[in-house]
């Protein structure tokens, strides 16, 4: 999942929710120098990654995407999950969207504490353009899949997966649904441990 999938298996927490992308900017096992609430945003963010990647239903999903959309059926995949989340999220969540996401703009960071320019730069871009408020509509994944088309490093077909959403949008919705009454028991009991 994206930006939004990541923000709402955070267990709504404000502070983990920023730990969980700023996850995405840290390679390698080497993160003990970050506070202990970075550390599990680290973890979460790798343990969202893995379970999606590795989630039967997803994995034919991005192989039926494979031909459209070459070495990036899983992004699109990622760009698709984001968009329906958003368009159903009253199905999943209890505190309505917009709400959702007022609050964690609101929240003040540590800089200081994320020592990485890039995410930094990119958590204030998507405060000011809004990013998350427009994932639920046909607009909003069109913006979402060219912005990340143009920021990846090789040439790439992600302008198109709008069209392709149309085309396979049965197949998605039905890999989407399979995901996420998995993923919420799953990571339900994640945090169960964890707080244990």
């Amino acid at each position: 999942m994206n930006f939004l999938g990541h923000l709402y298996f955070s267990d709504n927490n404000l502070d983990l929710m920023y730990a969980n992308l700023f996850g995405d900017f840290v390679k390698g096992k080497n993160y003990g120098n970050y506070s202990k609430t970075i550390q599990n945003g680290i973890k979460l963010h790798r343990t969202i990654d893995s379970y999606i990647d590795n989630h039967p239903a997803v994995m034919i999903l991005r192989r039926k995407l494979y031909a459209p959309l070459p070495k990036i059926a899983g992004i699109a995949i990622d760009l698709y999950f984001d968009h329906i989340l958003a368009a159903s999220w009253d199905d999943f969540h209890n505190q309505p969207l917009d709400s959702f996401l007022d609050n964690f703009h609101k929240k003040t960071i540590q800089k200081e504490d994320f020592n990485n320019p890039m995410f930094l730069f990119l958590i204030d871009k998507m405060k000011k353009g809004r990013w998350l408020y427009h994932y639920k509509s046909a607009n909003g994944l069109e913006n979402a899949c060219l912005g990340l088309s143009k920021r990846i490093s090789f040439p790439n077909a992600l302008d198109e997966a709008p069209e392709i959403f149309k085309e396979f949008e049965v197949d998605i919705h039905f890999a989407f649904k399979s995901f996420m009454s998995e993923a919420i028991p799953y990571f339900e009991s994640y945090y169960k441990k964890m707080n244990d």
